[in-house]
């Protein structure tokens, strides 16, 4: 692992598009800001538009704009920034590519660290890692890091040659698999919490635990990502990463040391302890659902099947619910129930942790209103912890009534909190692959999640089946219903 301030020429494929502006220049600023990334660095914005070095440097100073620092001249910092117009199918600009990579490298001292971002449409993935081999651009005295954004492939299958293609020019040590809900501020301290407390560990565990809920909601609909939302959908596009990663840190065995790969080990095997499900009984587990028109803040917004790039008949889920099981010693008989969609209620991301009631409540009857004990984890966009207990009523009766007691991360500096691709780039130049996704974990998720969407494709769902600013469909709360649970909609205090 390299040190706390890394050097490294960094090129990013895909430099002109929206991930680059709204994240990655932002990030890659605030890591210079902050004493994070020493002067020895470069970053060669790679695309297809034609622009100069001024262009592109307006561009990167542009999405800086409300960071800035008045002890770092932006012009500055922007003098780090190189555009290269290239065209990934002619080899004549790889050998470019070489050339001004080994010119920055000199000229800022990156000792041959380079670190490829591949921010672009994932079809051209295997291509690239291909060619960027075979003329000698992985070839260094320093180290070589691939940085892929989602989705990784479209099914097990997909995703499988996507892999195989890469490793021919990448060792799997070398790749990065980014899933930014892993660079999360209260995700990354699911780990904290549960392994750094004697409070929580001893109670981890089915004899402890009635039931777990992870929850991602979104306001919006698909808006201008209808053509590609069209062919994914909730199931692939959050539930295959986002929601089954959350899932395996907080279901994982403690690891044995706080390594990459013991990590790792230890959330592999919660997904291979996932139930495996056939596609006969995929709807006693799982419950679908696409958003309808809806009113929401005195506004009528359309349906999915209204918007841009949409099929009129789609059949695809803008929203996903499911019950899974974990087969192991430690969670057999605990429901782990997620969901995830758009144009809901609120946006909100948070994890809760349900405890089983007292074998004898005392504290229970007319006057009291005790309710079960919750472990909440605010994922975004409040972060913090609320731990929900019962206490003795503030007045002259012996009744009890529920309090909680809360950690709230927003009352901090927010300013200087890292965001999620911030901490992500830092680990990477580190070579820190603890909060990156690896091939087993990409590969038991897909084979989970194809036989749901399997079943999905060969039988028309009832769409749409909840409007929109609601919590989904009826079906979502039957699910929990039918086991005694309920939905927790936890508004933070």
């Amino acid at each position: 692992m390299t040190t706390n301030n890394p050097k490294a020429v960094i090129v990013i494929f895909g430099a002109t598009g929206d991930l680059a502006n709204r994240k990655l220049y932002p990030s890659i600023y605030r890591l210079y800001r902050n004493g994070k990334l020493s002067e020895n660095f470069a970053v060669i914005g790679v695309a297809r538009r034609p622009l100069t070095n001024e262009d592109f440097r307006n561009n990167v100073k542009k999405s800086i704009n409300g960071l800035n620092d008045p002890n770092i001249d932006p012009d500055e910092f922007a003098s780090h920034f190189h555009y290269n117009p290239f065209d990934i199918q002619d080899l004549d600009h790889y050998g470019k590519l070489e050339n001004l990579i080994t010119e920055l490298d000199e000229k800022h001292q990156t000792d041959g660290n380079r670190l490829f971002y591949f921010s672009m449409a994932p079809n051209f993935f295997g291509t690239l890692a291909a060619n960027l081999k075979s003329e000698g651009l992985t070839t260094t005295k320093g180290w070589t890091r691939l940085v892929i954004e989602k989705p990784f492939g479209h099914d097990y299958e997909s995703a499988e040659k996507l892999n195989n293609q890469i490793r021919e020019a990448f060792s799997e040590d070398q790749i990065y698999r980014i899933d930014h809900y892993l660079g999360k501020e209260m995700v990354q301290n699911i780990e904290v919490i549960r392994f750094a407390n004697a409070l929580f560990e001893p109670l981890w565990n089915n004899q402890h635990i009635s039931n777990i809920q992870i929850t991602s909601s979104e306001v919006l609909g698909v808006e201008e990502r209808g053509r590609y939302y069209d062919s994914a959908g909730a199931l692939k596009d959050m539930m295959q990463n986002h929601m089954l990663q959350m899932l395996a840190l907080i279901a994982m065995d403690p690891p044995i040391k706080l390594t990459p790969e013991e990590i790792r080990s230890e959330k592999v095997k919660v997904l291979r302890a996932l139930r495996v499900l056939n596609e006969d009984n995929v709807d006693e587990y799982f419950v679908r659902g696409q958003y309808d028109r809806g009113i929401v803040n005195g506004e009528e917004l359309p349906a999915y099947r209204e918007g841009n790039g949409v099929d009129p008949e789609s059949n695809t889920d803008t929203f996903v619910a499911a019950k899974l099981v974990i087969d192991n010693f430690r969670w057999a008989g605990v429901p782990f129930y997620i969901r995830t969609g758009k144009r809901m209620k609120k946006k909100s991301t948070e994890i809760v942790v349900e405890f089983k009631d007292l074998p004898m409540n005392l504290y229970y009857g007319e006057e009291h209103e005790t309710k079960s004990n919750l472990l909440v984890i605010h994922v975004q966009p409040d972060e913090g912890i609320t731990l929900h207990v019962n206490a003795k009523k503030g007045d002259y009766s012996a009744a009890s009534t529920p309090i909680t007691l809360s950690y709230d991360n927003n009352s901090g500096d927010k300013m200087n909190t890292p965001e999620a691709y911030e901490i992500l780039l830092h680990d990477c130049m580190r070579g820190d692959s603890t909060n990156f996704t690896h091939w087993d974990e990409v590969a038991l998720s897909w084979k989970f999640i194809d036989v749901i969407a399997n079943a999905w494709d060969n039988k028309k769902a009832d769409f749409p089946n909840y409007e929109s600013g609601t919590n989904g469909p009826k079906e979502a709360d039957q699910l929990l219903a039918r086991d005694g649970f309920k939905w927790w909609d936890i508004t933070p205090k």
